[in-house]
């Protein structure tokens, strides 16, 4: 067979090499830039939404009734990948009259112990199953047959879903890897309309949030960290049974930069900005007959010419706590955040998504246009970042049409201090405000818009989108 080969002219050669060798000395460069840059830092904020309640799943359960006829077999010696268990003869059973809940039958210990019966679940549906609690969860489960939940020693589980039937009895095993094995276990349905899991498995959105091995994948670039209610510190990605909008917010900023992000979020359910997140250096108001506090002041209002009673709360707690917070992180920006000592840190922006509260209390209603352009520009003088960009969301429930109202008067007040709308000329190309009415699938902020993930990612993603765009203006 005759080879085919490319002869190149020597010059060419000479000049491809040349190429290729500067290439890599820009690819060099750039990266070794983008390592010594410090790190963008976004600060989030607002009330239960921002907190985050959008379902990962469809919620766990302890399994129990379930399983039927659970029986655990002991064999000899040491877990072997090559040994057929199904035809060794154990050393001794025991039939488990509890297998789940909070108080299983224990296991009577020994050698390799495997667990076999029977799954009978209600309603039909795709299920997986998190089999084990410490070190238990080392172990191999199947499920009609096949593997839905592997962890060996030291490695993280691989889980894959099931379908089943309601009302339709399947073979389970568990074999469990190490000597330690009990009837713990977890079952989660997957299939949930709305939930993660159906929006990213079933109907292929967000594809990103996962790996090939349709295993939830954290970012390796962006960092999320949680104080108050908003709680955690890893690498951005799907953690526990709930998000919030900084995992869409995290995948745009962290796309659009070449250095690493930290999203630092401080947030907390419940709050009103014209009380609990009320920023420093507001004054007291008067409306409808009452005055209402001003920052440190408290009760939160109180009959004009009366004396105030305080109670144990004042105006702006809520500010104090959360941003005070989030500036003592950044203090120990080293400590917290190891892998970047070193590096320092450069606020970049904050993202606020909050209303809620507000909307109750026609005195706050009607403040709050004005609270939340004194929070902009307060956030931005004692973080010391007069330039950070900022981004407010709107309530998703609330349309442009609303009729009169407090809910119509908050929505308005979001509106007008985006940098287009004209109000504010020094917030243009700094301030935007995206209004998420056509982004929320559903329920309003006081019901967490039911908790639908899409929602959340959805409202997120906007917000990271509209960040960038005030971003590109520096």
């Amino acid at each position: 067979m005759k080879n085919n080969f490319i002869v190149l002219p020597r010059c060419l050669s000479r000049h491809l090499l040349s190429l290729i060798a500067l290439t890599l000395t820009i690819f060099l460069s750039w990266k070794s830039e983008a390592a010594s840059k410090p790190i963008k830092v976004f600060i989030l904020s607002g009330q239960s939404n921002m907190v985050g309640a959008g379902k990962v799943d469809g919620g766990s359960s302890r399994w129990g009734a379930q399983f039927l006829d659970p029986v655990v077999s002991v064999y000899e010696g040491s877990y072997n990948p090559a040994a057929k268990y199904d035809s060794k003869e154990p050393i001794k059973t025991l039939e488990l009259e509890s297998f789940g809940g909070t108080e299983p039958t224990p296991y009577p210990g020994g050698g390799v112990q495997v667990t076999r019966g029977f799954i009978q679940v209600k309603e039909s549906g795709i299920y997986e199953f998190r089999p084990g609690y410490g070190g238990s969860m080392d172990n191999i489960m199947e499920v009609d047959g096949k593997v839905v939940h592997r962890k060996e020693p030291g490695q993280e589980p691989v889980r894959h879903e099931v379908k089943l039937e309601g009302g339709k009895k399947v073979a389970f095993k568990i074999t469990y890897l190490t000597k330690d094995a009990n009837g713990l276990g977890w079952i989660v349905r997957m299939d949930v309309p709305g939930t993660l899991s159906t929006l990213v498995k079933h109907k292929g959105m967000y594809s990103y949030l996962m790996n090939d091995r349709h295993q939830w994948v954290a970012r390796d670039d962006v960092w999320y960290r949680g104080v108050i209610a908003a709680t955690g510190s890893r690498w951005l990605g799907v953690k526990g049974g709930r998000i919030g909008p900084e995992l869409g917010f995290g995948h745009v900023l962290g796309n659009y930069h070449g250095e690493p992000v930290l999203i630092l979020k401080t947030s907390q359910g419940n709050r009103s900005l014209s009380w609990d997140f009320l920023p420093p250096g507001s004054k007291r108001f008067e409306h409808g007959g009452k005055v209402y506090a001003g920052y440190k002041e408290s009760p939160l209002s109180w009959e004009k010419g009366a004396e105030p009673k305080p109670i144990k709360w004042y105006a702006g707690k809520q500010y104090d706590d959360c941003f005070g917070a989030a500036q003592e992180v950044l203090d120990n920006f080293d400590k917290e955040f190891p892998q970047w000592k070193g590096r320092g840190y450069k606020i970049a922006g904050f993202a606020w998504w909050q209303g809620d509260k507000d909307r109750y209390n026609e005195g706050h209603a009607v403040q709050y246009e004005k609270n939340l352009v004194h929070l902009i520009k307060t956030l931005r003088r004692e973080f010391n970042v007069p330039g950070a960009k900022f981004v407010v969301a709107t309530l998703g429930q609330t349309p442009k049409d609303a009729p009169p109202g407090n809910e119509k008067r908050i929505l308005d007040a979001q509106l007008a201090v985006d940098g287009t709308f004209g109000r504010y000329p020094e917030f243009n190309g700094n301030v935007a405000t995206v209004y998420t009415h056509p982004l929320s699938q559903g329920g309003a902020s006081n019901s967490h818009y039911d908790g639908n993930a899409q929602t959340y990612m959805d409202v997120g993603s906007a917000m990271g989108e509209a960040m960038v765009e005030l971003l590109k203006n520096e």
